[in-house]
């Protein structure tokens, strides 16, 4: 499964989210799986979007022939976008489909891990945050997946912001010394995303 990553820095709040319920119209679209989106709790201004396809080849043949006419409603909207593409490597619990409407956030750690230590990274992340983070109340499934260069995105779906909280606070820096984080990451962006449900397809 292929994992897409949109992070946007928005100029027009409700153009954008005009623009982004036209998304609907990927339903149909060979090979795609589902997508969902919101505003980072940290920036308003940021959107994320994440969109899973069953495979590069049918993102690739959406990528040429509708994707340019999707994306035009929101032209103007947003000032930049980055988009990264991600190949699913486990999941995250067990059993990961790409479904939104249960969940109230999602968490994003978007790391680059030094050469010599990714196999380790995600050692660590099957045996030491997978178990803690799957046994952790409200936390409903996850996907860990791969892009070229030592990137990794790690998406975590929760009931509530207020349980993603306790988590991190009982149990974030402990986990971190145990599976040596600081050791393989040489980079680690986060956000938490506030799930918009009309970006649901």
């Amino acid at each position: 499964m292929l994992v897409k990553w949109s992070r946007c820095t928005v100029v027009d709040r409700r153009g954008f989210e005009r623009g982004q319920r036209k998304w609907a119209g990927l339903l149909g679209e060979p090979g795609f799986r589902g997508q969902g989106g919101g505003w980072s709790r940290r920036r308003p201004d940021v959107a994320h979007v994440f969109g899973f396809w069953e495979s590069r080849a049918f993102y690739d043949s959406f990528m040429a022939r509708a994707h340019d006419r999707l994306a035009a409603t929101q032209s103007g909207t947003y000032k930049d976008i980055e988009t990264k593409l991600f190949d699913h490597r486990f999941d995250v619990k067990t059993g990961f489909e790409p479904r939104f409407t249960d969940a109230d956030v999602v968490r994003i750690a978007h790391c680059t891990v030094h050469e010599d230590r990714v196999e380790h990274f995600a050692l660590m992340q099957q045996r030491v945050w997978n178990p803690a983070m799957a046994g952790s109340p409200g936390m409903l499934r996850g996907v860990f997946a791969e892009a070229p260069g030592h990137e990794f995105l790690v998406l975590s779906m929760w009931r509530s912001a207020a349980e993603r909280g306790k988590y991190r606070a009982d149990r974030v820096e402990r986990l971190s010394l145990r599976a040596e984080t600081e050791t393989d990451v040489a980079a680690l962006t986060g956000d938490v995303v506030q799930l918009d449900a009309d970006w649901t397809v």
